[in-house]
C-alpha cells in the first residue's frame, strides 16, 4: 500500500523564491468526502489522478496515476469542484530533502505553504532558515478544504 507522510508550514520569507523555478499546478476534487478525496491535477504536460485517504498525524494513504492531459483538461473544465486550487510550486533542496513550496493564487492569495515528503513519520529534519510555523494536520491547510474555506475568508492574524 502505498503512504504519504508529510509536514507542512508556514512560510516567513522570501528566500526559497531564488532557489527553484515555479511550475503552476492547477487542481481540482471529483467529490467532498471528507474520509478519502479523488483529485486531479494538471502541471504543464503532466497530469495525475491522486486518492488519498484521511490524514493520521502526518500519514495518509495515497494512490497517484499518470492520466492523459486531454483527460486532466476535461475532468477540471467539467466534473470537478468549484473553486479549482491554483498555484505555483517550486521544488527546493535543502539538506537532502526536497521541499515544495506552495504559493496559493485566486481566493487562496497571499497563503504560502512549504510542505516536505518523508520516509518515516518520525524522520529528523533540517528545517530550511525561511520555514516558520509547522501547521501539519491543521485541516485549514489540505488543498480540499481551502476550496470550501478559502484562505481569503480566513481572519487574520493565522
Amino acid at each position: 500500500m502505498a503512504e504519504e507522510i508529510e509536514r507542512k508550514f508556514h512560510v516567513v520569507s522570501e528566500a526559497w523564491r531564488a532557489l527553484g523555478e515555479p511550475v503552476l499546478l492547477r487542481q481540482g476534487y471529483l467529490g467532498d468526502d471528507p474520509e478519502r478525496v479523488v483529485r486531479v491535477r494538471l502541471a504543464g504536460d503532466h497530469a495525475w489522478l491522486t486518492i488519498k485517504g484521511i490524514s493520521r498525524g502526518p500519514s495518509r494513504r495515497e494512490y497517484e496515476y499518470p492520466i492523459p492531459v486531454a483527460d486532466a483538461r476535461a475532468l477540471l473544465n467539467e466534473l470537478c469542484l468549484r473553486p479549482l486550487i491554483e498555484k505555483r510550486r517550486t521544488r527546493v533542496p535543502h539538506a537532502g530533502l526536497v521541499w515544495e513550496v506552495d504559493e496559493f493564487l485566486g481566493d487562496n492569495a497571499g497563503l504560502i505553504i512549504a510542505e516536505v515528503e518523508l520516509t518515516t513519520a518520525d524522520q529528523q529534519v533540517a528545517l530550511p532558515p525561511w520555514i516558520g510555523e509547522e501547521v501539519t494536520g491543521d485541516p485549514r491547510y489540505y488543498n480540499s478544504n481551502l476550496l470550501k474555506n478559502p484562505y481569503s475568508r480566513w481572519s487574520r492574524p493565522v
